[in-house]
Order: structure tokens, then C-alpha cells, then sequence
């Protein structure tokens, strides 16, 4: 299906190295969509380095002190919000009750500018964050923006990336729409489509861990990589464990000897390989363990590009769905 060139314009909050705009752009390209980003923000002036030069922007900075009129208009918004304590959520008193924490930015922004429809995305852990009063105070602040909204934990293993990453997703549009999560998506790549043959010795783990790794566990996968826990015990498995930017250093170990390159880790994140690593390897092991992944939320925007572009027949696309729902 095509769209006869649109031009679909978004922003992307608290964008990191750009992992939304990465997968917006890929599912508007193999539609015949132009995208058209018209905002980004990041605080951290590292990712602002990698996103200026991949993308040509520099995003702005602190969100918080921007108004939300001085936005610009946008047709979908993409925001990957920092999971920092939301302790100031809980007394179910909608937008008012989010003050203080980094989403009350998104939805101030939303309630100014009523794009078409948002894309959120965070820790898993947010759905039982405080028993569940935090992510019930955020639903209910968006639908209080007269937005309808589904959210649904998915995996990146579901989608073609050998990493196991659970992440919440939230969706909303304006609009009533057949909006449906997409379905997983099998299998997953391979290691030896994202492993190097050859890594820079500077990769390899210390001779001490090596072997203390491979005293405590053996593997029937090859290549494999193996994950240390907090409690010290190792397993491994034909993909990753989740990234984490601020994991140990030898937290996990390809084949249970050597670290993951940064261009691995920018893989198993789904970043193609024309995307440019121009930070250190400290701070490109940062930016991968905070980064979205790229094929998970790429086949959500997929499932919502029908209801956001305006030159499609809406009831046409409403039929279609009725009839996939009832063949008969």
C-alpha cells in the first residue's frame, strides 16, 4: 500500500541517538511516506553528538524549559521517557498529578498540540510500579486529553532481534481506530548476523574472568552470549539479555570470553549499520542500553501508519478491518 508521497511530520522526545526516528523513517520509506521531523529534545550532549550526525539536527535541550506553544505542529509523537521515580504519582488527579515528573512534558506538549496520535515507550516495570497506580494516573491522564489508548509489554526477541528486551508501549490516537498491536514477528536474527568476526583485543575479558566464567558454566549454544546475574550465576543463550546502560562491565561475554563492540550492541538494537558511532565506547555502551529497539517499535508504527496518513480512504481502511475480524 501506498501513500502517494505524504509527508507526515513528527517530533521525538527525549529522542537519546534517535532509535523512534530511526524506525519511523524506515516504515515511511517502505510506504512511500515522507517523514518530516520538526522537533527533537535530549538533555544528554553525547546523544545530542551521535543524533547531529546522523541526522543532520542537534537536538534542543531540557525540555522542561520548553513552552509547549513553541513546539511546532506535528501530525504523531514519538517520546521514549526517562524511568525516573514517579513518586508524585498517586493521587489520580490526571495532568495536575504528573507534575514533577519528565511525562507531564509529553502531555502538556499533547494537550497543545493534539497530534494525530503518540508512541511511548518505557520500562516493563512501570506496569506494576507502585501496584499499579502509576501507570493507571498516566493512562488516565492521556485519555483525559481525549485520547483513546492501549498499552501492551513487548519483546524485541518477538521482533526479529536476537535480545531478549521487554519495554511497555503505549499507543494513543485521537481518533477511534482498529488499532491492534502487532504480532510477533519470528524468527529472531541470528547471532552470526550481528557478531564481528574479528574484535580489537582491547573487547576480551581479563584471563581471570574467563575462567572463572567457564569453571561455572558450560553452553550447548555457539555463538552464544553469556549473562552474569546480580547473584553471580551465569547462563547463556543463542541471543541476548537486555542491554543495560549502566550494567557491569563484563556483565555480558560473547561465548563467555570477550565484550560486545559497540557496533554489536548498536545491532542488537536493531541501528542499521550506516549509523555513525562517534562517541566513545563507554558512552556508545551507554547510549545502546538506553536506546529503544529499533524493529519492535518500527512494526507498531507500521500497524498505526494507516489512521495517521490523511490521504487514505479512513472508512475503507475500517471495512478492511471489520472484515479481517469477521470473514463470514
Amino acid at each position: 500500500m501506498t501513500y502517494k508521497n505524504e509527508k507526515i511530520r513528527f517530533i521525538d522526545l527525549f529522542c537519546g541517538i534517535g532509535g523512534f526516528r530511526v524506525a519511523f523513517e524506515e516504515a515511511c520509506n517502505e510506504n512511500d511516506i515522507q517523514p518530516e521531523c520538526v522537533f527533537s529534545s535530549d538533555i544528554d550532549k553525547y546523544c545530542q553528538i551521535s543524533y547531529e550526525e546522523n541526522f543532520g539536527e542537534k537536538p534542543f535541550g531540557d525540555i522542561t524549559q520548553i513552552h509547549e506553544k513553541d513546539v511546532p505542529d506535528h501530525d504523531i509523537l514519538f517520546a521514549g521517557f526517562p524511568c525516573q521515580p514517579f513518586s508524585i504519582i498517586g493521587q489520580m488527579k490526571g495532568l495536575n498529578d504528573t507534575r514533577g515528573t519528565l511525562f507531564f512534558d509529553i502531555a502538556r506538549i499533547i494537550k497543545e498540540k493534539k497530534p494525530k496520535a503518540f508512541i511511548l515507550e518505557n520500562v516493563k516495570q512501570l506496569v506494576g510500579h507502585d501496584k499499579g497506580k502509576t501507570l493507571k494516573v498516566i493512562i488516565k491522564t492521556l485519555k483525559e486529553l481525549n485520547y483513546h489508548v492501549q498499552y501492551s509489554v513487548l519483546n524485541a526477541l518477538d521482533y526479529g532481534l536476537p535480545q531478549k528486551r521487554e519495554r511497555i508501549v503505549i499507543v494513543g490516537h485521537r481518533e477511534p481506530i482498529m488499532f491492534t498491536f502487532p504480532d510477533p514477528i519470528r524468527p529472531f536474527k541470528p547471532l552470526t548476523e550481528i557478531l564481528d568476526d574479528k574484535v580489537d583485543e582491547k573487547h576480551l575479558a581479563s584471563d581471570y574472568i574467563r575462567q572463572k566464567r567457564k569453571e561455572k558454566h558450560k553452553t550447548s549454544y555457539y555463538p552464544s552470549i553469556w549473562h552474569e546475574n546480580k547473584s553471580g550465576n551465569i547462563c547463556s543463550y543463542p541471543y541476548s539479555c537486555a542491554l543495560r546502560a549502566g550494567a557491569s562491565y563484563n556483565y555480558l561475554l560473547v561465548n563467555g570470553e570477550r565484550r560486545l563492540t559497540p557496533r554489536e550492541m548498536f545491532r542488537l538494537q536493531g541501528f542499521p549499520d550506516w549509523y555513525k558511532i562517534v562517541v566513545s565506547d563507554g558512552q556508545a555502551r551507554k547510549q545502546a542500553g538506553n536506546a529503544v529497539p529499533v524493529n519492535m517499535i518500527k512494526a507498531v508504527v507500521q500497524k498505526l501508519l494507516p489512521f495517521v496518513a490523511t490521504t487514505l480512504d479512513q472508512s475503507k481502511i475500517l471495512r478492511e478491518y471489520e472484515l479481517s475480524y469477521n470473514p463470514s
